[in-house]
């Protein structure tokens, strides 16, 4: 079964990790599919790092997720 942003990747980022992210020089909105879409290979690379979200790594299963998702070709 493919992974969608609606179904699976939006509800992985809390709104303390989207007010955290847009309250940067990118103002980058978390729960929006175009923007999480464009920028998806450096948040997979800030994520496996484990700097991203700003106060915890996220799980393992939660990157294999995402990396799901961009294999699956980043649907809405």
């Amino acid at each position: 079964m493919k992974t969608s942003f609606d179904s699976d990747i939006r509800s992985l980022f809390r709104q303390r990790d989207r007010d955290s992210m847009f309250n940067t020089r990118l103002r980058l909105d978390l729960w929006d599919y175009a923007q999480v879409s464009n920028w998806a290979d450096r948040i997979l690379m800030q994520l496996e790092h484990g700097l991203m979200p700003c106060d915890q790594a996220w799980p393992s299963e939660n990157i294999a997720i995402f990396k799901k998702w961009i294999a699956d070709g980043k649907l809405p």
